[in-house]
């Protein structure tokens, strides 16, 4: 098996575009984060009647950017003490039931964890509101202007999430990962990249990275809604504002923000996040970091990855094994 279209390996290890952010990026974020903090956290939790012996669920509901309604689920073991964090973020309009088993499997591996579900994606509010329309999706959600771009509600919702995580009294608030794969791989970094709370980041082959090279080399997936919003509105300058807007949230412009312990992973032929676009990542992360390469997948379910990540978190999350009461 071929990979069909992006660079050789050895040019991948290599390829570092420059940064494509404006002078005013980190004062942007810096803003945006304060207006965060004007709206109150008023988290709410409600039991769910999840059928394991080993595992307390519930259903949290919180207040992210704008005061946006957000949802999820938290799962942590049943004996008392103080476990380690995680926050898991879901794919791109992909969360089967709020992603409630996936949250219960964590917690069943020693975490408390919560699964943020994703603005308008399933089960939060998205009050973003925007001037004009856009392509099917969300990716070209009010993309001709950075205050009211779908993501910047979902960034500060994962900052959020974080947040919410570390205050509950069975968590250790130094000991807090965030993760998630494609979507999810994005927001983790940006949440890293914009909270000091997550000790640990792993993203697997994430999205919503290198814009500029996305849009031309992917063939199947999210980045080709920015293809067909340029095709159905096809002034220069249109184009040129949603390419403006999206280096705001580029986490490739992102990476040298991240300053925790960071594990990647992706495979070689992976036409939906083109592999280019995570070496871009990686290539411009400052910080401890490894990523995982794997010849012979692609935007899938990634077998060998699944070891390198539990361990990659036990080693860096439990090096001293969370205090259990018997």
């Amino acid at each position: 098996m071929l990979q069909p279209y992006d660079l050789p390996l050895e040019e991948l290890k290599i390829y570092k575009p420059d940064l494509t952010k404006r002078e005013d990026f980190i004062n942007f974020w810096t803003l945006t984060k304060e207006e965060l903090a004007e709206h109150p956290v008023n988290c709410t939790m409600d039991k769910v009647d999840y059928p394991s012996d080993r595992v307390d669920v519930y259903e949290v509901v919180y207040r992210g950017f704008r005061g946006a309604e957000i949802r999820g689920y938290y799962a942590r073991p049943k004996k008392m003490g103080i476990y380690p964090g995680l926050v898991w973020y879901h794919g791109y309009n992909y969360s089967f039931d709020g992603g409630i088993h996936e949250t219960v499997n964590w917690a069943l591996h020693g975490y408390a964890v919560f699964g943020m579900l994703a603005r308008g994606q399933q089960g939060s509010e998205d009050n973003m509101v925007s001037s004009h329309g856009h392509s099917s999706g969300w990716l070209t959600k009010g993309v001709l202007d950075k205050e009211t771009y779908y993501y910047r509600g979902v960034y500060m919702d994962a900052v959020r999430a974080v947040e919410v995580l570390s205050r509950f009294e069975e968590v250790d608030h130094k000991r807090i990962g965030v993760i998630g794969g494609s979507q999810g791989g994005g927001i983790a970094l940006a949440a890293a990249a914009l909270s000091p709370i997550p000790a640990v980041v792993v993203s697997i082959h994430p999205f919503l990275s290198h814009f500029q090279r996305s849009i031309d080399v992917a063939t199947q997936g999210p980045y080709l809604e920015i293809n067909d919003f340029f095709r159905r509105n096809t002034r220069p300058e249109l184009e040129e504002q949603t390419m403006e807007t999206l280096s705001y949230f580029d986490v490739m412009n992102l990476a040298p923000m991240v300053t925790c312990t960071t594990l990647m992973s992706i495979g070689l032929i992976d036409d939906i996040t083109p592999p280019s676009t995570v070496f871009a990542v990686y290539n411009h992360l400052q910080t401890e970091k490894e990523l995982k390469v794997y010849r012979y997948f692609g935007h899938e379910y990634t077998s060998p990855f699944q070891m390198e990540k539990l361990k990659f978190l036990q080693n860096h999350l439990k090096g001293q094994t969370a205090s259990v009461e018997n």
